[in-house]
């Protein structure tokens, strides 16, 4: 039997939209039946076939990590899931026989791979998981809230790396990522919550998501943006989540003596920073990739559960047949999450 299916091949823009076979669950596998999906930044490295991708994605390749569906049919290991349960996967699938993953800390492994990247991924009809990898949603969960757990996790991940209680926390990007930080730490307890960039419509998007000030950093200097909020010493943990230098700079020039840095944001390329200034202030950096397997997918569904809105950062909804337009909206200035429609 045939399915739609998004395929990237090689030295090319684009992706075709092609009938493929469905695939055949082995014995530790879920095959899912596709609902929605997210656009990630990954996936327009991939369109746009740029270096990074050439040098990563075997073609073809259908792409497309960030989804929910409903199980069509489970291997026959595989026990604890229904057909026709909401479920997601987490996206990197790990080797299980490394320290790390034999020690439990299965985001810290070595050899990973990424569904929609190096084996076939979720822009389809159907797509394979791992038994391992799959999440079962809250059954009252909206499907679209659900395709967001992929880059809600990597927010989640970053945002509660460090105590953020009572804290004034700098968030440098308003992409979704950013965004949905934003609503996790301002949930969380954050005091003051500022969200910098230089796109005012993501910034329109933070204000939304609970921010307390959103600045254009290209108009705007932090150090007023402190003085009027009262604080007197810097930003107590700093979340990057743009991979832009001029951030760093920014966090390293705003946050207080002992601050807490988590970054997430991937730079374009490799950049100096100031380490004596890391060293005399005493901060703590931490990088973040990823989710922690499974535990902040815990912390995802608590904190729907207790009310987390993520869905204003949804601004795009699509069909299948228009992925270019997905696209074309996800690389534009303006948009938040762009989401493609595959299933009823």
């Amino acid at each position: 039997m045939k399915m739609r299916a998004l395929v990237k091949h090689g030295a090319e823009v684009g992706l075709r939209l092609e009938e493929v076979d469905i695939p055949e669950p082995g014995p530790d596998d879920v095959l899912v039946r596709v609902h929605t999906t997210g656009v990630c930044g990954t996936d327009l490295h991939i369109y746009q076939w740029d270096e990074w991708a050439q040098s990563t994605v075997p073609t073809p390749m259908t792409i497309g990590h960030e989804f929910s569906g409903t199980i069509a049919a489970v291997g026959t290991n595989v026990s604890g899931f229904e057909v026709g349960e909401l479920v997601g996967a987490e996206g990197h699938v790990v080797c299980g026989k490394c320290r790390n993953c034999l020690a439990g800390k299965r985001h810290l492994c070595q050899d990973t791979r990424g569904i929609g990247v190096d084996i076939p991924g979720a822009f389809a009809d159907y797509v394979l998981v791992p038994k391992g990898n799959v999440w079962r949603h809250l059954s009252d969960l909206d499907p679209e809230i659900a395709a967001l757990f992929d880059p809600f996790g990597n927010a989640v991940h970053t945002a509660l790396k460090f105590p953020v209680l009572g804290e004034d926390i700098l968030i440098t990007g308003a992409g979704p990522i950013g965004l949905m930080a934003t609503a996790v730490v301002k949930h969380a307890g954050a005091r003051n919550v500022v969200v910098t960039d230089l796109n005012r419509y993501r910034l329109d998007l933070a204000r939304q998501m609970g921010a307390t000030r959103a600045v254009d950093i290209g108009v705007e200097d932090l150090r007023t943006v402190q003085a009027e909020l009262g604080m007197l010493e810097g930003f107590d943990v700093a979340l990057e989540v743009s991979g832009s230098p001029a951030a760093m700079q920014d966090i390293l020039e705003n946050t207080i003596h002992g601050a807490n840095i988590a970054m997430l944001g991937i730079p374009a390329t490799a950049y100096a920073i100031d380490w004596s200034v890391v060293i005399f202030n005493m901060l703590n950096i931490k990088g973040i990739y990823g989710r922690e397997m499974f535990e902040t997918w815990y912390k995802m569904n608590i904190l729907i559960e207790s009310g987390v809105d993520i869905s204003p950062v949804v601004t795009h909804r699509l069909s299948a047949s228009d992925f270019d337009d997905a696209f074309e909206a996800a690389a534009s200035d303006e948009s938040g999450k762009v989401l493609l429609r595959w299933g009823p």
